[in-house]
């Protein structure tokens, strides 16, 4: 079935729930897209490496005819490989496209990489991220990048004020060695004394480089394994579920950007304790509308999950304020600087 060029669009980044539970903003935004009348075309669907670049490369190719921009997901490591070719296949298409940078190792990479970002980002015709943390890091390698924030369903996170919280802890990410999935066991270990009845629930899939099973071999080491609860790889839809049941959210990684989880435990009205890495510092208020903690400080953390469970006010404090402030990445007042992003391309698509 052909698609009329005035009107479509082709997303590069990830289309993987289907396989590993994660939906990711790309998917959403596909969405959101075609509800207001654009045709949209997605690349890649497919979870391992080379199926994934082939499909990445061929759909872009292939169906050049039936789009007339792109967008490009940026992460940095082996996705960053995917995002060059695909925007090598766009150049020799002659579209116009953007980039959306969105992997929180980014700084780190092009201070190794800095030929290779500059020239991606250079020959980009728009380039976006939606946290004023990469935004600032990255504008070495061109000034004009625009600010274009990760945006909720919010009607999909129903607000719970958490004015008397217990101690269910809950962590939502994929099991990678940079989420540091660990801190969250070690931290059950060190509370389990202080709060008998103490849970943790774990959602997340596996991505494969022994997190996962390197996690559920501490809960068995400290001794917390009925404490800790591993649901895997979830569809989107029942993430708010998970979050109901849980009021303290802990955000344990050592690199990050805008992690929409964070944003969607704020919607709910969870108490968010978070490491300070990457772009948490810019996102968040500590100590307004979430606390803020050094990586790899099992410590630190704890003494932030006491603060919220013991101390008067304070979790309510946190919970409202959260909520207050993930409301304004609704889709609502999202969407339009999508619309008009496109727009823009579809503008030097035409000259």
């Amino acid at each position: 079935m052909s698609t009329s060029t005035t009107s479509s669009v082709l997303l590069v980044g990830n289309f993987l729930s289907g396989k590993v539970g994660n939906y990711s903003v790309c998917e959403d935004l596909a969405g959101k897209l075609e509800s207001v009348g654009l045709n949209v075309l997605t690349a890649s669907n497919q979870a391992a490496r080379a199926a994934r670049l082939l499909d990445i490369v061929t759909t872009t190719w292939s169906r050049r005819h039936d789009y007339t921009a792109a967008n490009v997901d940026v992460y940095s490591g082996l996705g960053f490989g995917l995002a060059e070719a695909a925007c090598f296949v766009l150049q020799a298409a002659g579209k116009p496209y953007a980039l959306s940078l969105r992997g929180g190792n980014l700084p780190e990479f092009g201070r190794r990489w800095p030929r290779r970002v500059g020239r991606l980002l250079r020959h980009a015709t728009v380039v976006t991220t939606p946290s004023d943390y990469l935004k600032q890091r990255m504008e070495i390698y061109r000034n004009d990048i625009q600010l274009l924030p990760n945006p909720l369903n919010l009607s999909r996170y129903p607000f719970h004020l958490r004015d008397k919280p217990t101690a269910k802890l809950v962590w939502v990410r994929s099991f990678h060695h940079l989420y540091n999935p660990t801190l969250a066991i070690q931290l059950i270990a060190d509370l389990q004394h202080v709060y008998p009845d103490i849970q943790l629930t774990m959602v997340g899939p596996d991505k494969g480089d022994g997190s996962l099973q390197a996690t559920q071999q501490a809960a068995h080491d400290l001794g917390v394994s009925d404490r800790v609860q591993f649901t895997g790889g979830i569809p989107k839809t029942q993430i708010p579920d998970y979050l109901a049941q849980s009021d303290v959210f802990i955000n344990t990684t050592n690199f990050d950007n805008t992690p929409v989880s964070v944003l969607e435990a704020m919607a709910c009205g969870l108490c968010v304790v978070s490491t300070d890495v990457g772009g948490m510092p810019d996102l968040v208020d500590h100590n307004q509308n979430a606390l803020l903690v050094p990586p790899g400080d099992p410590a630190a953390m704890g003494t932030a999950v006491r603060r919220v469970l013991d101390e008067d006010g304070f979790a309510e404090k946190l919970s409202r304020n959260a909520h207050a402030f993930a409301s304004q990445f609704d889709w609502p007042a999202i969407l339009p600087k999508w619309v008009r992003l496109f727009e823009t391309l579809n503008e030097n698509a035409n000259h």
